[in-house]
């Protein structure tokens, strides 16, 4: 059997199969549907310093190859996190990170400061720098260098857990966002969020989506994820969990041979949130078949004609 093990700073995960925040929940909704155990890791929704409703309906339509979503980072607010969701967490084999939004930098360190004050076996953050269907959702920093690299700055000062900044497409540049992840003290970053997009309704003429603008994911955006951790890969030294319309186990191997270390599965659990199991089966069977004793062996081998 191959290794299917990964390693991200001083965590060791035994597979490279993640679910992306925003498409399990909190990761305790579906025990009938998926076991988790067999995950590497589940990423939460994003907790934010209050509870948000999120933005009025429609919110998500589905689209061609993908779907288009603004929820608005509706979630039970970090105090609940805490009381209700923690103790569960004890009690699960799989590794729990937890993804944190905020609008200001004060909000981010808020958040991190409440869970790290309470025990918890939870083995890391991702932290949302990139929601484009929020009016103030931490974009601002996922867009801005400097701003990036401070608020990693800060974060990094108030835990010793896994700090991962999860990047936006929707800039200039994702490898310089990168890059002042790494040198804030990041251990990872994640990439990519979802791409901003527009559905519009040709008969009634009304955007499908009340905030008109939203995050397009799933398979439509594997070619820009593909290409942006390709790029970040040649740019930093810490590894990149790479996210964007992964549906098989080609698509995890495209990923890691672009750069990837891991990756998170999102859209496809909505069509399937049994998808991840059977993705590991494929992805074992495939390293089996080629005599691959490694995943991580893959990581950036990708041959290209230049």
């Amino acid at each position: 059997m191959a290794d299917l093990s990964v390693k991200i700073s001083n965590t060791i995960f035994k597979n490279p199969i993640f679910v992306a925040s925003g498409t399990f929940g909190y990761g305790t909704e579906n025990p009938e549907l998926v076991d988790v155990s067999k995950l590497g890791a589940i990423v939460t929704k994003s907790i934010t310093l209050n509870p948000r409703e999120g933005n009025p309906p429609p919110r998500i339509v589905e689209t061609h190859s993908g779907m288009i979503n603004s929820i608005g980072l509706a979630n039970i607010g970090v105090e609940k996190y805490i009381s209700d969701m923690l103790p569960v967490y004890e009690n699960m084999d799989t590794p729990i990170i937890m993804n944190i939004a905020g609008s200001s930098m004060r909000e981010y360190i808020d958040v991190m400061k409440k869970v790290e004050d309470v025990s918890s076996n939870i083995v890391g953050y991702e932290i949302n720098i990139s929601c484009p269907n929020v009016k103030e959702g931490g974009m601002e920093f996922g867009v801005d260098c400097d701003m990036t690299e401070k608020l990693t700055s800060e974060l990094r000062k108030l835990t010793d857990r896994l700090l991962i900044m999860k990047l936006s497409p929707n800039v200039t540049d994702i490898s310089a966002i990168a890059i002042s992840s790494e040198n804030g003290g990041a251990d990872a970053v994640s990439a990519i969020n979802t791409v901003v997009g527009m559905s519009i309704n040709h008969s009634s003429q009304f955007s499908n989506i009340y905030t008109t603008f939203g995050g397009l994911s799933g398979p439509a955006i594997k070619p820009v994820g593909l290409a942006c951790v390709h790029k970040v890969y040649h740019r930093v030294n810490i590894p990149i969990i790479g996210i964007g319309g992964i549906v098989n186990s080609d698509d995890v191997i495209e990923y890691f041979l672009a750069g990837s270390c891991s990756v998170q599965v999102g859209t496809a659990n909505f069509r399937n949130p049994g998808i991840t199991e059977i993705i590991l089966h494929d992805l074992n069977n495939y390293l089996n078949e080629k005599h691959i004793d490694s995943i991580s062996s893959l990581i950036g081998r990708v041959k290209t004609h230049g």
